[in-house]
């Protein structure tokens, strides 16, 4: 049986949240939530996202008291910096490697396969800005078929956690059988191999009476994927295929969440992390506020031209009445002077201030900047054109470098928790994988570092002996340990023997390898748009 059916396809909307029976139900089973602290912050922060709420929709009145409704203009900073986030530390040339080769292998074939990292970096997109995400097995035990899904805040659910991290978790999405709307919950629970459910909670109830049996402390401390559905009214409902537990026999958890590398200020002791963007609320405020009033000021400034009424033709209506013919009435541009004889044009052109209001938005930007991590430089509108060297981007975004290095490390883990889940269920639905040993995820940092003069440094040191081929070679390469020293026992590498170009080493019969590109990188400072 699918342990979540064809239930399971997601059709998530943009406003979708756990919904309250779902709360009632996991209170039933003595869960305490810590999404109901987290959710104003959370909610706020997927309105600044999506840029709406009252600060770019309002009301306000003029002159003579009428009020009337007013839209700011956006360029979307915040989904901008999560968005820049995402594209630096995750893309297509992000390898994960495990010391046995064959599960390297296994994990570049499977991830080209069903394009985990374009999704990856989506999940780290939503996760950096509403402070957490999470990836989920999701296993088809008729098909022998495992998944896995991405979730962000909104969706997640903590429901065993310490300082160490989170243990136990449920997930909640919209999912559809049969045309009717269900309220689908996943909890990756590690518990024994009774019973999850009392009576109470089987009879199809939203909440539950009696000890829960979720967890047991006698447990052998393998995950379970337990799941339940509901339908709109809060009713429990059992839709075909649907496995309610599904033991899964791994001792690692079977989801991973992500956060970005800084502490959650907003709920202390919360297993949720914090949006990248937080304390930078009011440089996103200045940014739209500055480009809102660039674009006033175009539109405002355009020339107008007052005519006199003499200079309009006039024309009958149907009741034989004389009107004046409209004109220039598309853009608002000519304007007709009332009670004037005079036979004369007039225009008026006011002169534009954007000059300044461009030195406003650059230092908003740069502010923007230096409050989400990137620096004060990255977000710079007079270098638009001027590519930098790998180099001098290392020497200019230093604080750059240091966070994404502190991200990297946090995303490190995720990713690695999740491929030793996935690795784990893979065998027990009969994939013939050894075991995996140690994994070392590689991140892509050829646009901050100048990856050439970091090979020719790491070739010189093992040249000089300071350096082992093999270490050469796991870290540019992507090989396992076992592969890496077999290979550079064997003089495989331009660094085994001391080579120039480490760069140019023969990489034939390497699976699941990306091989990293050996000119200059170059880099241009992005640009909001």
């Amino acid at each position: 049986m699918e342990p979540f059916g064809r239930c399971a396809v997601q059709g998530l909307d943009d406003e979708y949240w756990v919904p309250e029976h779902v709360r009632v139900w996991l209170r039933g089973l003595g869960f305490s939530l810590p999404l109901e602290d987290m959710e104003p912050h959370i909610r706020a922060w997927d309105r600044w996202m999506r840029a709406l709420g009252d600060f770019y929709d309002y009301r306000d009145t003029d002159g003579v008291g009428r009020v009337y409704e007013v839209h700011r203009r956006s360029i979307h900073p915040a989904m901008r910096v999560c968005r820049e986030w995402g594209s630096l530390l995750l893309n297509d040339r992000t390898q994960v490697a495990c010391e046995d080769q064959a599960c390297t292998d296994w994990l570049a074939e499977w991830m080209a396969r069903t394009g985990f990292l374009a999704a990856a970096q989506e999940c780290v997109v939503r996760a950096f800005g509403l402070g957490t995400g999470a990836w989920a097995l999701w296993v088809d035990a008729g098909a022998s078929e495992v998944r896995v899904r991405r979730y962000d805040a909104r969706m997640v659910v903590p429901l065993t956690w310490d300082e160490e991290g989170v243990t136990e978790c449920a997930f909640v999405t919209r999912a559809f059988w049969r045309g009717r709307a269900v309220d689908q919950v996943q909890l990756h629970l590690r518990g024994a191999g009774g019973a999850f459910f009392s009576p109470s909670e089987s009879s199809g109830g939203a909440s539950a009476a009696g000890p829960s049996r979720l967890t047991d402390d006698e447990s052998e401390g393998t995950y379970r994927i337990v799941t339940a559905c509901f339908d709109r009214d809060g009713n429990r409902v059992e839709p075909e295929s649907v496995c309610p537990v599904y033991e899964t026999g791994s001792a690692w958890p079977t989801f991973s969440l992500v956060k970005p590398a800084i502490d959650n200020t907003r709920v202390d002791m919360s297993p949720y992390g914090q949006s990248v963007f937080a304390d930078a609320v009011d440089a996103i405020q200045a940014v739209d506020l500055c480009y809102d009033a660039m674009m006033s000021e175009i539109d405002n400034g355009k020339m107008r031209v007052f005519l006199s009424d003499v200079m309009f033709d006039v024309e009958r209506d149907g009741k034989g009445g004389r009107v004046s013919i409209p004109f220039g009435k598309g853009d608002c541009t000519v304007f007709r002077k009332v009670m004037s004889t005079e036979d004369t044009i007039q225009e008026f052109a006011p002169a534009l201030r954007t000059e300044a209001q461009a030195r406003a938005f650059r230092v908003a930007l740069q502010t923007l900047g230096d409050l989400c991590g990137f620096g004060i430089n990255y977000f710079d509108l007079e270098n638009v054109g001027y590519v930098k060297t790998a180099t001098e981007v290392s020497a200019d975004n230093s604080a750059l470098m240091r966070n994404i290095r502190r991200h990297e490390h946090a995303l490190e883990g995720a990713i690695a928790g999740i491929c030793r889940a996935l690795l784990a269920v893979e065998r027990r639905i009969g994939v013939g994988l050894p075991d995996e040993g140690g994994i070392r995820v590689t991140f892509d940092d050829s646009i901050i570092t100048d990856t050439t003069a970091e090979k020719r440094q790491d070739m010189d040191e093992v040249a000089a002996g300071l350096m082992e081929p093999w270490e050469y070679r796991a870290k540019w390469y992507g090989e396992g340990e076992v592969a890496a020293k077999r290979r550079g026992a064997s003089g495989g590498s331009a660094a085994s023997r001391g080579g120039s170009d480490g760069g140019n080493a023969a990489q034939e019969g390497v699976p699941g390898r990306v091989r990293r590109r050996e000119e200059r990188a170059t880099a241009a400072p992005a640009q909001m748009k």
